[in-house]
């Protein structure tokens, strides 16, 4: 017969009774597992940095293509950020509107900082990384 307190469960589920030995479960970390946890730390860190960038730029573009007030205290916080992440790409494209300038070298700057977060990242785990946690690009099995 089943408990009131069993009957709350799920039908899979048990709950231990007193005199039944408990189960322990041991789990073990090989060596590695301290230099792999930094490693995909740092590429985490990397990844949202640069993904910060990008969008801090692309919410730059929007502001002004959308010709938002540029005395507004957030169109200013987000201008001087961008001018500092802009990777020296302010004067590259020089067309008649101011626009589509901010558009071109913005948005070619934004999109660099997506590649450079990705080479990093993907330089770093395949440089780091132990050779069992890094992924496999290329597979070749011999079948007799």
């Amino acid at each position: 017969m089943t408990e009131p307190r069993d009957e709350l469960r799920r039908p899979t589920e048990r709950m231990p009774r007193v005199n039944e030995p408990a189960v322990e479960e041991v789990v073990e970390r090989d060596d590695s597992y301290r230099k792999v946890r930094t490693v995909h730390t740092v590429c985490a860190v990397i990844d949202i940095v640069c993904w910060t960038f990008a969008i801090v730029l692309l919410v730059h573009i929007f502001l002004v293509v959308a010709d938002a007030n540029a005395a507004n205290g957030f169109f200013q916080f987000v201008a001087g950020w961008a001018n500092g992440i802009t990777l020296g790409l302010d004067g590259l494209f020089t067309p008649d509107s101011e626009k589509v300038a901010v558009l071109f070298n913005e948005g070619l700057a934004a999109i660099l900082w997506l590649l450079i977060g990705t080479l990093l990242t993907n330089l770093i785990t395949r440089l780091a990384l132990p050779a069992d946690h890094r992924r496999a690009w290329y597979r070749r099995t011999v079948r007799p």
